[in-house]
């Protein structure tokens, strides 16, 4: 469980997320909202590069705020990006083991445990070759077998399917389901794609100008009235 408690940020006169309570139990949890509504900052708290005016966050006990952003990898706790971080110059395995150098003191099984990352997230194709030369698809796989390389307790996923064609995002759709119970982590994926959001998460939670709006099972939150105006648009669409 990670368990968010009064948290708040602000950036001068901006307050991204204000007096933020919320928890993620575990599974796959879904994070959706406008634009600005919070949810990169959020992730950004959890991840260390953040510091919050205010609020506590504990991640299965563990309480991530007094915690430097290096040990929270070292720890469990792994994420991706809306832009791209693997290194295009780098192969497939070295993006992916360089993750594990700096995540997980076991480097006798260093190679084992990147080659089953790569496997798990259904990259097919030579482990040895530069990310430069794959497609978008294939660059967003190297991205999540980072952040799910060794022994990862949580990942977030922001934005996984941007960019993506609707004929691309139903093995990253199964994929994501497969990673709480395969790799043991609780997940928080933030994206606007609805179906995927559907498909994967069995609870989520909606922010709006830096608040929590709603949050449950996902199909009733999703016809939330408040959701519907703040963010879906038309019930029509939903």
């Amino acid at each position: 469980m990670i368990d968010i408690a009064g948290l708040t940020v602000r950036f001068g006169g901006v307050t991204p997320l204000d007096s933020l309570t919320l928890q993620f139990p575990g599974g796959t949890c879904g994070l959706i909202g406008p634009n600005g509504a919070g949810k990169t900052t959020l992730f950004n708290v959890l991840s260390g590069f953040v510091q919050p005016s205010s609020g506590a966050v504990h991640a299965f006990g563990t309480n991530l705020l007094a915690m430097p952003s290096y040990a929270r990898a070292r720890w469990g706790l792994r994420r991706t990006f809306q832009t791209e971080q693997a290194i295009e110059a780098l192969s497939v395995f070295d993006n992916v083991a360089m993750v594990h150098e700096h995540c997980s003191s076991n480097s006798a099984h260093r190679r084992s445990a990147v080659l089953d990352a790569i496997e798990f997230v259904g990259l097919d194709v030579d482990p040895s070759v530069k990310v430069g030369t794959l497609g978008a698809r294939d660059r967003r796989l190297v991205e999540i077998a980072r952040a799910v390389v060794g022994e990862p307790r949580v990942v977030l996923l922001d934005e996984p399917a941007a960019g993506l064609p609707e004929e691309e995002t139903g093995h990253l759709s199964r994929m994501i389901q497969r990673i709480p119970e395969q790799r043991g982590a609780l997940v928080i994926l933030v994206d606007h794609d609805m179906s995927l959001v559907s498909a994967c998460c069995q609870l989520v939670a909606v922010l709006d100008f830096g608040k929590l709006i709603a949050s449950g099972e996902t199909a009733g939150v999703l016809r939330n009235e408040h959701v519907i105006r703040a963010y879906l648009g038309t019930e029509e669409q939903v």
